[in-house]
């Protein structure tokens, strides 16, 4: 439910200002919580908590690993209904969250950042809203996800449909699909899932793939209530089975992606168990060609799924992978000329990370120095995926280098603990201000470089992925290649001397 405006004075100064209520936002509210500041304010565009699971509500939603390591370790779910939960279920774990660690109080809905600019005199930030009212802390932590701008296509005429259009993360349950007409275009993660749950009830489905998506069998199943029960009454049992969880997603992502060079052969296995499975689902010979991917295993995130490739042996349902040349008011037409009606457009085109989402707002620090101009100028970096230098009291939770391990909650559970060792530091100075020197952020750029020489970005074939991992420049500069144990230890115990902290004049520095 939207907030209940409150009558506040613009004047006064928070503890903080988090920018998202995701997971991420939430995480880093719950340490602020811990680390002994309550005057937060949390700010969030969307009507409700959630982020990406109250953002998208499309027809076979659901996380894609496994449900017992994508929750907080310090807040499991013994209730999840599935070994891949539905999307619902995780919104419902989010509100549960909220609720458990109060911070509803902290949320202000409907409240669009435009804006946020460090005020070196009086050493805090100012952050505005679309709404023109300005919010001051001393600390700012922008927690709006990595996937929370979505990419329109750009397709001459796509303004011009006259029937129904819509981009999965605005997803309408209202919307007539029985009996219709309808295109999807995008073939990745979101499609697998949606594609599946929409063809049955269509009278035709025109599939528009641009590039082809690696596919391995989904063990999905029900948890049975015994087991449930089980969790319930012995938590040290989930936690068990999370950790089997974490160790196999850990030798998918460290071995197979980050470690490429010495291990290929690894990537090799997968990517014939994954043809193999295509192979046993999809019929048609020339269908199974175009549903091949022509690149290396890893270099753009894959996905699990049972049903996806039997949807196309189905009798009204159309994979064409021409380019599109253009929409018209009625139909899609492809640059071979060809030509297909529809009632309904569905745009499953993903996010746009970096030219809209790094960052998701104007952030100006130090010497007004912009973070979007200087990330584009000067390669995407951020100390520990953190920090980064020019500027002071800001923690960014979504940023380059950041994302550890492939569940999103590795990530936020590691920033959790370098927010921890700084922000106690900065009570124990009684410092004003902290900032990242911009030696020790060159010192972890490098690190993270060479370490990418060893990953299928580097050493794969993916010049035709077409994947968000890597940004304009072509570099990867998304996840964190390290393992999750190494982004734990460095979060939890990185140089303090790596940060410069400013305290008031002629304050005393305790030793």
């Amino acid at each position: 439910m939207p907030s209940t405006p409150r009558a506040r004075d613009p004047r006064h100064v928070h503890d903080a200002v988090i920018i998202g209520t995701g997971f991420g936002g939430m995480g880093a509210a719950i340490q602020l919580h811990r680390d002994g500041f309550d005057d937060l304010v949390m700010l969030e565009r969307e009507d409700d908590l959630g982020g990406t699971w109250h953002v998208n509500r499309y027809p076979g939603l659901a996380v894609d690993i496994p449900s017992s390591t994508y929750c907080y370790s310090f807040e499991p779910n013994p209730s999840w209904s599935r070994m891949y939960a539905p999307g619902a279920e995780l919104k419902a774990y989010a509100n549960r969250v909220a609720d458990r660690y109060g911070l509803r109080r902290h949320m202000r809905f409907q409240t669009a950042v435009t804006t946020a600019h460090w005020d070196e005199d009086a050493q805090t930030w100012a952050v505005t809203t679309s709404a023109g009212e300005e919010y001051r802390a001393r600390l700012i932590f922008t927690a709006t996800g990595f996937l929370s701008q979505p990419k329109m296509p750009d397709i001459e005429g796509i303004d011009s449909f006259a029937g129904t259009v819509v981009h999965t993360t605005r997803w309408d349950d209202a919307i007539e699909l029985d009996g219709k007409r309808a295109a999807v275009i995008g073939t990745g993660a979101t499609a697998v899932q949606l594609i599946p749950e929409i063809a049955p009830r269509l009278a035709e489905l025109t599939v528009f793939q641009r590039t082809a998506i690696w596919v391995t069998p989904k063990s999905d199943a029900e948890i049975p209530d015994r087991v449930k029960k089980l969790y319930a009454r012995v938590p040290l049992t989930q936690r068990a089975v999370r950790g089997i969880g974490t160790t196999i997603l850990e030798a998918i992502m460290v071995t197979g992606v980050l470690r490429y060079k010495k291990v290929s052969w690894l990537n090799h296995r997968v990517e014939k168990w994954a043809l193999s499975h295509l192979e046993d689902q999809v019929e048609d010979p020339e269908t199974r060609r175009k549903l091949t991917p022509d690149y290396s295993f890893g270099c753009k995130r894959p996905t699990f799924s049972n049903t996806y490739f039997p949807t196309f042996n189905r009798s009204n349902v159309q994979l064409v992978t021409d380019p599109i040349a253009r929409i018209e008011p009625d139909a899609i037409v492809t640059a071979d000329g060809s030509r297909t009606e529809i009632d309904v457009l569905v745009l499953a085109t993903g996010f746009n990370l970096w030219d809209t989402n790094f960052p998701a707002f104007q952030i100006i620090g130090r010497g007004g120095r912009d973070l979007g101009s200087y990330w584009r100028e000067n390669r995407f970096q951020a100390y520990q995926g953190v920090s980064i230098p020019g500027f002071p009291n800001l923690i960014s939770l979504n940023s380059p280098y950041s994302y550890s391990g492939l569940s999103y909650f590795t990530t936020i559970e590691s920033q959790m603990q370098h927010m921890h060792r700084l922000l106690t530091e900065v009570k124990r100075r009684e410092a004003t201000s902290f900032e990242i020197s911009e030696d020790a952020n060159t010192r972890f750029l490098d690190e993270m470089t060479r370490r990418l020489d060893d990953s299928v970005f580097v050493n794969g074939s993916c010049g035709t992925s077409r994947s968000y991992y890597f940004n304009q420049h072509g570099e990867a500069t998304l996840l964190r290649p390290t393992s999750t144990v190494n982004a734990f230890r460095s979060q939890s115990r990185f140089p303090l001397a790596d940060y410069a902290f400013a305290t008031p004049p002629n304050h005393q520095q305790p030793t």
